[in-house]
C-alpha cells in the first residue's frame, strides 16, 4: 500500500499550504517545504521569508526562466512577488529572532511525541552547520514539520524520544507525512488526519511514538 515518492511529496506540500492564511510571514525550509509555495491560492497574500535576505519569494520558476542571481537560502531558484524586498542576512535573522515569523515549515530527521526536533546532523557525517533551523524552531509562532513517515530502513521517524542531536526541544506544533497529519498538544501527539489510502491502524503500526486517536479522524483523499 502506498503512493509514489513524487506524488507523496506534493500531497504533503498541498496539505501544509492549508495552514497558511492571508497576511502571514512564512519561512520554508529545504526539501518538501519549498514546494508549499506552489499551493498557496493566489488570493491569499503571504510573504515567504528566506534567511539569505529575501522577503516575498514566490512559486518556483518555470524551467528555463530561472534567474541565476535569485535563490533561497538553500540555493534553489525562486521568484518574487510584488512588494518583495532584499536585505542582508543580519536583518533576515533579526526578523526571525524578534518573533515576526508566523509559521516555519521545515524537514526533519526525527520528531519526538512531545515536539522535540532533530533535523540538522547525523553523527559521523559532515555538514556545513545548523543554519537557521535552531532559531526558526525556537522563535516562530508555529512550527510545522514535513517529512517521510519512516526512514530508508522502514523505521519510524516519529519517536517517543529522539536519538539524534536536537535542533530545539518542544518546538514542533504539527507533523505532516505521506501517511498522516499529527498535532503536538499538552496531552500528547494527536492523530488528526489520515492520508488515503492509509488507515489509522496503518499509521499507528508505523509510528513508534504513542498516538492519541480521537473518535473521529478525517481522511485526506
Amino acid at each position: 500500500m502506498g503512493v509514489g515518492v513524487e506524488d507523496s511529496r506534493y500531497r504533503i506540500a498541498r496539505r501544509a499550504a492549508q495552514e497558511i492564511h492571508d497576511g502571514m510571514l512564512v519561512n520554508l525550509g529545504i526539501g518538501i517545504p519549498t514546494l508549499v509555495a506552489n499551493y498557496v491560492p493566489p488570493e491569499i497574500q503571504v510573504f515567504f521569508h528566506a534567511e539569505n535576505g529575501i522577503l516575498g519569494t514566490g512559486p518556483s520558476p518555470a524551467k528555463g526562466s530561472e534567474d541565476p542571481a535569485l535563490c533561497n537560502a538553500g540555493g534553489f531558484p525562486v521568484t518574487i512577488v510584488p512588494g518583495a524586498s532584499y536585505f542582508d542576512s543580519a536583518t533576515a535573522f533579526g526578523i526571525i529572532r524578534r518573533g515576526y515569523v508566523d509559521i516555519t515549515i521545515l524537514g526533519a530527521l526525527e520528531v519526538s511525541q512531545n515536539g522535540d526536533l532533530a533535523n540538522w546532523i547525523v553523527p559521523g557525517k559532515r555538514v556545513p552547520g545548523m543554519g537557521g533551523a535552531m532559531e526558526l524552531a525556537q522563535k516562530s509562532r508555529k512550527v510545522i514539520v514535513l517529512m517521510n513517515h519512516t526512514n530508508k530502513q522502514g523505521e519510524s521517524k516519529i519517536l517517543k524520544q529522539c536519538s539524534l542531536p536536537l535542533t530545539a526541544p518542544r518546538c514542533v506544533d504539527m507533523i505532516i507525512t505521506e501517511m498522516a497529519v499529527m498535532e503536538v498538544t499538552d496531552e500528547g501527539l494527536v492523530l488528526r488526519e489520515v492520508m488515503a489510502p492509509y488507515t489509522a491502524e496503518d499509521v499507528i503500526r508505523q509510528t513508534e511514538a504513542e498516538l492519541i486517536v480521537p473518535s473521529v479522524v478525517s481522511t485526506i483523499q
